[in-house]
């Protein structure tokens, strides 16, 4: 009987047919495995699935078949006819379609079953019967009411078609993605990342194994703000009322205790690691391949100065360069061949910090503090033969560097120094701070000082210095570049409208990177719910040298905005292009280029029907695009698809300009308060009334009698000075 029983929980499940089992066999199977929950369903078996399913119905004459095991263990499909009864089957010699006794109930319990499903049946093939005839009649009467309903029949069925998509358009080619949308993602592959086992996890691990773990985690807490970390990298959400602070650690300080540089490594390094190599992806993709392919035919390789991570950038900035390599070499290379990183610098102010990072990063200077700024010092490249006066990198990551700067001079000088570090034919600068408001300023700040005094733009190609008195010398060219990324223009940033600091500030230009936390920090957080966190940070990343609107041609203004809106949906880069003697038409679609198309700074807002994307334009404006399902159904799909920070190439409906919520600055200056005062007949009927500066507003406060009755009748006005 236990045997049954098993079979018939193999059979079906959690749920069972009823009086399929004798109450000896039903009590062993409460035993063994409780009550069943409900009675066995067709979908349960596989046998007469409704047809809504199938969309059709069953051929006639179709074959009937169930499923058996044979001798080897295998199944096989055995016909039967599902019009005869169990006895008939029997009769006609299926009483034995298997060997064993336990199959053979098995049958029978499925022919039941059967049986009682196709009595079930009638009602609904009825029901369905006279729905059609319904129908028909509807059709007859009102064949306009019908052509509207059927219309919104495929609209909702063609949405239920969208949700459905979602999780494999990549395997359906009429949903997938279009190249344009694919090209401007912001994102890395994988989306989440995993930091280095081997030469960042680990080495790590191994260093911070013989701390014990409170002592660790008291020293993390006790240094970056308690539970949650909230002068760390991590913005956590349940700290967003806290008062904005910097980090509290920083990698150019030049004191730092054993444990303080122990929790730096722990708490910083991962949010730090994950902040950069978002950020060098992202350029990456805007530059091209050729960026990191010249770095690395280069002789003696690229040169990196990682100014404010402590080594992380170093680390992000090896793993992107191995990853180029092994694209350039898919065939790979002889063993002894090996990549060329070049030369990193690490700046690291204390010790205790520079011992634990040279353990991990071979190959790498280490610098107690950044070279001074003089303004002598940035001059263009010597000529050859000449040896330059000062070390140039090809990329210089500044994380986290601004914001323990007390003072906006001292700001904007740094900026400058990290400028005049750079390789004047290509190098990149990087700058990162804290995705909060007040990093969004400090970003934004370094990116007005460079657009003022460093980069050269269409009118802006000179800049004044005030303290020349000569006439020949008061004015000095800006050197060629651009901004690679976020910003697709090179106007006034739309959310930066007042310099300096801003009290009450709603929006603010930052993006987002997911990364998978090492075991280290799991500890110091407390967190058993999940390994994942979120680093929200402000960036601004610049090329020196080089100004690809002038090289290819980019377009940046109010016809780049209003080229995207209208979209470039014909545009596909699987097509072959024209050949060169056809003439060019007006339909013809050119490639748009990635650095003149608007981005999200938002998450997009999905609803029914229709997708909402908040956009920072080429125009140097914030826009709010709608995209309904009737635009068309590659663009409405893409735009549910879309993700914060993506460059969006495939147009919209509408547009409207969106107002940037800044707050009110911390510097603005009170307004002059004005009383004035309406004298009655009586010295109780006084009212006094205050008026503001704004527009002649006022407001009234009026005295009352004894009983308190409100007297309200002036007769005449007079200035009070108070």
């Amino acid at each position: 009987m236990e045997a049954i029983v098993r079979k018939a929980r193999q059979t079906f499940g959690e749920t069972l047919p009823a009086s399929f089992l004798s109450p000896q066999e039903f009590g062993i199977y409460e035993r063994l495995y409780g009550p069943p929950l409900r009675e066995t369903n067709p979908e349960d078996v596989g046998l007469l699935q409704p047809m809504e399913e199938f969309g059709e119905e069953e051929e006639e004459g179709a074959a009937h078949t169930l499923l058996r095991e044979n001798a080897d263990g295998d199944l096989e499909e055995v016909e039967y006819d599902a019009e005869i009864s169990v006895e008939e089957c029997e009769a006609e010699g299926l009483k034995n379609p298997v060997e064993d006794k336990e199959a053979q109930e098995e049958f029978r319990a499925r022919m039941m079953l059967y049986q009682d499903m196709a009595v079930s049946r009638e009602p609904v093939i009825q029901q369905r019967e006279t729905a059609a005839a319904e129908r028909e009649q509807v059709s007859i009467t009102d064949e306009r009411n019908l052509e509207t309903s059927s219309e919104l029949v495929d609209e909702y069925e063609e949405q239920d078609d969208f949700e459905d998509a979602e999780d494999d358009f990549e395997d359906n080619q009429a949903l997938r993605a279009h190249p344009l949308t694919i090209a401007g993602r912001f994102s890395t592959w994988p989306t989440t990342l995993q930091l280095p086992k081997e030469g960042f996890v680990d080495p790590v691990s191994a260093m911070l194994a013989g701390l014990p773990n409170k002592h660790l985690i008291e020293g993390a807490h006790r240094t970056f703000g308690g539970p949650g970390l909230p002068n760390s990298t991590a913005t956590p959400t349940s700290k967003a009322h806290l008062q904005q602070q910097p980090i509290a650690l920083e990698a150019f300080q030049s004191r730092m205790s054993d444990i303080e540089a122990d929790v730096y490594m722990a708490a910083i390094w991962p949010g730090a690691y994950a902040a950069v190599m978002s950020t060098i992806v992202e350029t990456r993709r805007r530059l091209g391949s050729s960026w990191l392919d010249d770095l690395l035919n280069k002789p003696g390789g690229p040169r990196i100065l990682d100014a404010g991570a402590g080594g992380a950038a170093v680390f992000a900035w090896r793993e992107v360069l191995q990853a180029e390599w092994e694209r350039m070499h898919p065939d790979g290379l002889p063993e002894d061949t090996h990549i060329a990183f070049g030369k990193s610098t690490v700046v690291t102010g204390s010790p205790e910090l520079r011992r634990r990072a040279s353990r991990l990063l071979g190959n790498t200077t280490f610098l107690p503090r950044l070279p001074d700024y003089h303004p002598p010092r940035d001059l263009p490249v010597p000529p050859e033969g000449e040896s330059s006066s000062r070390k140039q990198y090809d990329i210089v990551v500044a994380p986290y560097t601004l914001w323990t700067l007390k003072e906006d001079h001292m700001r904007k000088a740094q900026v400058q120094n990290f400028w005049s570090l750079l390789n004047p034919n290509g190098g990149v600068l990087i700058v990162i701070e804290k995705g909060v408001p007040r990093g969004f300023e400090l970003v934004a700040g370094a990116r007005e000082t460079l657009l003022k005094n460093q980069i050269s733009s269409p009118g802006s190609v000179e800049k004044l210095n005030e303290l020349q008195d000569s006439s020949e010398s008061r004015y000095t060219k800006k050197d060629d570049g651009m901004i690679i990324a976020p910003c697709t223009n090179h106007a006034q940033c739309p959310m930066y409208r007042i310099s300096g600091a801003i009290k009450g500030r709603k929006d603010h230009c930052h993006f987002s990177q997911r990364f998978i936390r090492p075991p280290y920090l799991q500890h110091i957080l407390g967190a058993k719910d999940r390994n994942h966190e979120d680093i929200r940070f402000s960036y601004i990343a610049v090329q020196r040298g080089k100004d690809l609107r002038k090289i290819e041609g980019i377009e940046q203004s109010e016809a780049a905005t209003v080229a995207a809106f209208t979209g470039y949906h014909e545009y596909d880069d699987a097509e072959p292009a024209p050949p060169a003697e056809a003439p060019e038409t007006d339909d013809d679609i050119a490639e748009p280029h990635m650095l003149s198309l608007p981005r999200s700074i938002m998450p997009p807002l999905k609803r029914h029907n229709h997708v909402t994307l908040d956009l920072c334009t080429p125009s140097g404006q914030l826009e709010r695009w709608t995209v309904p399902k009737s635009f068309g159904k590659q663009a409405f799909r893409d735009a549910r698809k879309a993700k914060w920070g993506d460059l969006w190439a495939l147009g919209a409906k509408t547009r409207v300009v969106r107002q940037a919520r800044i707050g009110t600055s911390k510097n603005k200056p009170k307004a002059r308060r004005v009383f004035q005062v309406d004298v009655g007949a009586h010295e109780s009927q006084d009212t006094i009334r205050e008026v503001s500066d704004k527009g002649g507003q006022y407001k009234e406060r009026y005295k009352r009698d004894k009983k308190g009755t409100k007297l309200t009748r002036p007769q005449k006005l007079r200035d009070v000075d108070r």
